[in-house]
């Protein structure tokens, strides 16, 4: 089932709506219809709910007037609770550190899914514009798999983890990677070099629609694509990742809640980034992104989410530096 958040284009702002979407899989999108829930469903509570219920209502759905795509304007499936970003993808961690002059993955990179908690405001719709964001020259994309949680769960292990799993989508973690890397020197972060935008979408497909794409350890195993504009420049598989989506939830919730409406990512994959190529390449190859630029990300079986980067309008305060302090007595003490 996919099941996706949107507004009529007749709808004021602020509106939300959620649809079953069905149709075919044409690259337009054409062949898509999205069929309204009654007005006060919720996606989330509709992804926990049990699942003959959930058929039943999407029955109930379908046989009401479907909307073209065209006709509406989709929005992020979830304005998450929280946010994880994990790195589960190996060869993309040996190709960033080459970029630092490594010689590969860290040894404690294998221990433990480490992540970082992102901007759950800062979520963007599948199609919507990106603003560059300011103080940038190396704007970059980050190509993910995210799943969403429907259930609150602590201490979960791994099974019960997967049942708190409501579904998948692409994520595109903007990341403005000069900003990034100097605030990682001082061993915190990234803060403002990621926290302007996230896009999620197009929609949620449900775990069932997925079943016949586990390999043999039970990853999910989905072709991952990304073009600027309609140039190829990345492409992965998700059974590449290091830890399934079910140990990622399973030690999220390790002495913590995860809650249902939180997102976690996989993190970017092989090749889903620009930094990664220019670890690699010793350059920029290929270069940032720039105003004007357009980037498609697509995972089979999840859908596609395409973006127009834009000029910001917004106009915002300059970065004050910290005030100094001198050392008076082999001690800091205030300045004179």
């Amino acid at each position: 089932m996919r099941l996706a958040a949107f507004r009529r284009r007749d709808d004021p702002d602020g509106a939300r709506r959620v649809g079953l979407v069905v149709g075919d899989d044409s690259s337009d999108g054409l062949g898509r219809w999205i069929h309204p829930f009654p007005d006060d469903t919720d996606l989330v509570e509709l992804l926990a709910a049990d699942p003959a219920e959930r058929e039943a209502l999407a029955d109930l759905a379908a046989q009401g007037d479907g909307l073209r795509l065209a006709a509406v304007i989709l929005l992020p499936p979830v304005y998450p609770v929280a946010m994880r970003d994990f790195l589960t993808f190996e060869a993309h961690v040996d190709g960033m550190e080459r970029g630092h002059g490594n010689p590969g993955p860290p040894a404690e990179w294998y221990d433990a899914p480490v992540f970082l908690f992102m901007a759950p405001h800062a979520v963007t719709g599948p199609y919507d514009d990106i603003a560059m964001p300011p103080d940038t020259e190396r704007f970059d994309f980050e190509l993910e798999i995210a799943a969403i949680v429907c259930r609150d769960v602590c201490d979960a292990t791994p099974e019960q983890a997967l049942a708190a799993i409501g579904g998948y989508c692409v994520m595109n973690d903007w990341s403005a990677r000069d900003v990034q890397s100097k605030e990682m020197t001082l061993k915190l972060g990234p803060s403002k070099g990621k926290d302007f935008a996230t896009t999620i979408g197009p929609w949620v497909v449900t775990p069932d629609e997925l079943d016949d794409c586990r390999d043999e350890d039970g990853f999910l195993d989905l072709k991952m694509t990304v073009k600027v504009n309609d140039e190829p420049v990345g492409a992965d598989r998700s059974a590449h990742m290091g830890w399934s989506f079910e140990q990622l939830v399973s030690h999220a919730s390790r002495a913590s809640w995860v809650k249902a409406g939180e997102v976690l990512a996989s993190g970017t994959c092989s090749g889903g980034s620009l930094a990664e190529a220019w670890g690699r390449n010793g350059s920029l190859t290929p270069p940032p992104l720039q105003v004007g630029d357009v980037v498609e990300m697509t995972i089979e079986r999840l859908g596609t989410i395409r973006n127009r980067i834009v000029e910001t309008g917004d106009v915002v305060a300059p970065v004050a530096p910290a005030r100094r302090r001198t050392a008076v007595g082999g001690r800091l003490g205030a300045s004179a």
